[in-house]
C-alpha cells in the first residue's frame, strides 16, 4: 500500500519520533481531536479498563492494588485515568472512539482490549462510536491467571473486540488471522502494570497491512510501537503518564540499536 504521511496535530510536538513511531504525551481524548480527517490505517489500542472490582471504592483503589500480584509493582509507574464508573466509562470512550474513527480512512480496522467485565460496554462502545462490530478474538492468558479462590473459573482470558469502518476487504498481504492467541505473561517482557506480550502485539500487527499508519490513543509502555517497528508498520501514540513516555523512548531506542547489531 502507499504510505501514509505523518498527520501533523495542531498546536503539538511529539515527545518522541523514529522512521516508525510517534509517540506524543498528552491526554487521549484532546489530542486524538486533533487528528486530519481519514489520515489514519487503522486503530489499534489498550484503554483503561476502569475495572478489577465491583465496587465504586474497589475501581477507586490505586492501580498498584487492583493489578499488581500481592500489590507488587515490580518497579512500574501507577498511571490515572482507571476510576469511571460504567456509564462514564462508556460515555467517555465513547467520545474517544468517535474521533478515532473520523481519523480512520475507509475499510480502517479497529481492535481494542477489554476483560470480561467491561466487555459488553466495549461492544456498545465500538458500535456507537460509528465503527461495525464484527467479532471478539480472545487473549489466553493461560493457567497462571488468578481465581478468586477454588469455585472460580480462572480469569485467564482477556478479549479484543474488533471492527471495522466499513466493509472489512478481502486481504491480499495476509489471512485469514487467528480468534484465539495464547502468550503467557513474562515478567522480563512487561514493563507496564497492564502491558500486554510483545509478542500477542506483533500478532495483532497482521491485519494492518506493511506500511500502515495505525493509532494507538493509549500508548502505555510502548509496546505496540515496538511491534510496528519489527513487522514494518508505523503507528501513532498517545500516552498521558510521562514516565511511561520516557520506558516507551527507551524501549524504541533499544529496538532501533538491536536492530542495527543484526544488520551489522
Amino acid at each position: 500500500m502507499k504510505t501514509t504521511a505523518w498527520p501533523t496535530l495542531d498546536g503539538v510536538r511529539p515527545y518522541y519520533q523514529n522512521d516508525s513511531v510517534q509517540l506524543y504525551h498528552g491526554e487521549a481524548l484532546d489530542l486524538v481531536r486533533r487528528l486530519p480527517k481519514k489520515s489514519i490505517d487503522g486503530f489499534l489500542t489498550d484503554p483503561p479498563y476502569c475495572s478489577g472490582a465491583g465496587t465504586v471504592a474497589g475501581r477507586g483503589q490505586d492501580v498498584v492494588a487492583k493489578y499488581a500480584h500481592h500489590a507488587d509493582a515490580r518497579g512500574r509507574p501507577s498511571f490515572d485515568g482507571d476510576a469511571r464508573e460504567p456509564r462514564g466509562f462508556e460515555f467517555w470512550l465513547t467520545l474517544l472512539m468517535g474521533q478515532a474513527f473520523q481519523a480512520c480512512r475507509p475499510g480502517a480496522y479497529v481492535l481494542s482490549f477489554i476483560d470480561w467485565r467491561m466487555l459488553p460496554s466495549m461492544i456498545n462502545i465500538v458500535q456507537a462510536s460509528g465503527f461495525g462490530w464484527k467479532g471478539i478474538a480472545t487473549w489466553n492468558k493461560g493457567r497462571g491467571s488468578r481465581a478468586p479462590h477454588k469455585g472460580y473459573f480462572r480469569h485467564q482470558c482477556e478479549y479484543i473486540v474488533w471492527g471495522s469502518k466499513g466493509s472489512v476487504h478481502k486481504a491480499t498481504h495476509d489471512g485469514p488471522y487467528d480468534g484465539c492467541y495464547t502468550f503467557p505473561v513474562k515478567q522480563t517482557d512487561k514493563y507496564h502494570l497492564t502491558g500486554k506480550p510483545t509478542d500477542l502485539m506483533v500478532e495483532l500487527m497482521r491485519p494492518f497491512q506493511p506500511g500502515s499508519l495505525i493509532l494507538d490513543t493509549f500508548g502505555g509502555s510502548g509496546t505496540t510501537g515496538v511491534a510496528a517497528m519489527r513487522t514494518g508498520r508505523r503507528v501513532i501514540m498517545f500516552e498521558q503518564e510521562e514516565s511511561y513516555c520516557e520506558i516507551s523512548a527507551k524501549r524504541f531506542d533499544a529496538e532501533i540499536s538491536t536492530s542495527l547489531d543484526l544488520a551489522a
